[in-house]
């Protein structure tokens, strides 16, 4: 449990670590207008992005991704945000840099604190989700980086190795696109938002983090587009590997056949041509060889090998 405010001239900025039972009627004692649903929702485990709005403030849920490098998976991470009229409240796990780095600048830099809180409620709302959201584009660029080594391994002989690579990088990517398009509502929303805490001039600044919205999903699009493309280039590889080897081996188990068949006759106690020769033995080896031989030039006539 850890609730820290920083206030300068009349804007508060509270920000909640792991909420529990007691932050929550720190939280209603202070702001006794809350909807207890809402309080509800920011110690609940998960919830889905939305914007609520009341008479006095807003409630805003949002996700965004944080790296998870033992199941290599990015992960959604929830933020709560309160907006009034001279206060902000976040509501989170305190995993996301952005945020936790915000609120310590704010503590330790007075220039900070005055860039952030001093124009009001209303910029630190969109400064803060605005540091988020532009948080997405360097975890992005890590995707770009991980679907350019794939593309430099896609034709390396360990396959195995490319597959995994695949798949583990498509759940990421599947991840990530379902995180971006689950804000872009909401943002869209704060744009057309018409309410009282909200200044008219905040719709256009609401309309350049849904551009960046848009941009981070057309990016995540298009790497999944890729990754797609690249499993089939996979699958495809694969197939004709598997298929050399069916050959090879099948033209193998063809010579084989004759040679097989040679040499269970010559097996039998019977009398057979050259069985009682002097050099029984070279006469059929060379007999052998020479099917091989022939065989083989076959197969390298009909184009099989």
């Amino acid at each position: 449990m850890t609730a820290r405010t920083i206030t300068h001239a009349s804007t508060a900025w509270i920000d909640i670590i792991h909420p529990a039972a007691a932050d929550v009627e720190s939280l209603h004692a202070r702001f006794p207008g809350f909807h207890p649903l809402n309080l509800e929702d920011i110690v609940s485990p998960i919830e889905r992005p939305k914007l609520d709005q009341d008479d006095d403030y807003l409630f805003l849920v949002m996700h965004f991704p944080l790296w998870d490098s033992r199941d290599e998976l990015s992960r959604p991470s929830e933020v709560d945000f309160f907006l009034g009229p001279d206060y902000v409240v976040t509501v989170h796990n305190g995993a996301l840099k952005p945020l936790a780095a915000a609120f310590e600048r704010c503590q330790t830099d007075a220039e900070a604190r005055r860039e952030l809180l001093g124009q009001g409620a209303n910029h630190l709302f969109h400064a803060l989700i605005d540091q988020l959201v532009d948080y997405i584009f360097p975890i992005l660029n890590k995707v770009d980086r991980r679907v350019h080594a794939i593309e430099d391994a896609l034709f390396e002989s360990n396959a195995r190795r490319v597959i995994q690579e695949l798949a583990l990088l498509r759940r990421d990517i599947i991840s990530l696109r379902r995180i971006i398009r689950g804000q872009i509502p909401i943002i869209l929303q704060l744009e057309t938002c018409d309410h009282p805490i909200l200044h008219e001039h905040m719709e256009e600044y609401f309309g350049d983090i849904a551009d960046h919205l848009f941009k981070l999903r057309d990016i995540a699009d298009e790497n999944f587009e890729i990754i797609n493309s690249f499993a089939d280039t996979a699958d495809t590889l694969a197939g004709y590997r598997i298929n050399e080897v069916m050959r090879i081996l099948t033209v193998i188990s063809v010579i084989m056949l004759p040679l097989t068949l040679i040499s269970s006759i010559y097996g039998m106690n019977i009398n057979l041509p050259f069985a009682d020769a002097p050099h029984a033995f070279i006469i059929t080896a060379a007999i052998m060889i020479l099917i091989v031989i022939l065989m083989l030039a076959w197969f390298r006539k009909r184009h099989w090998l």
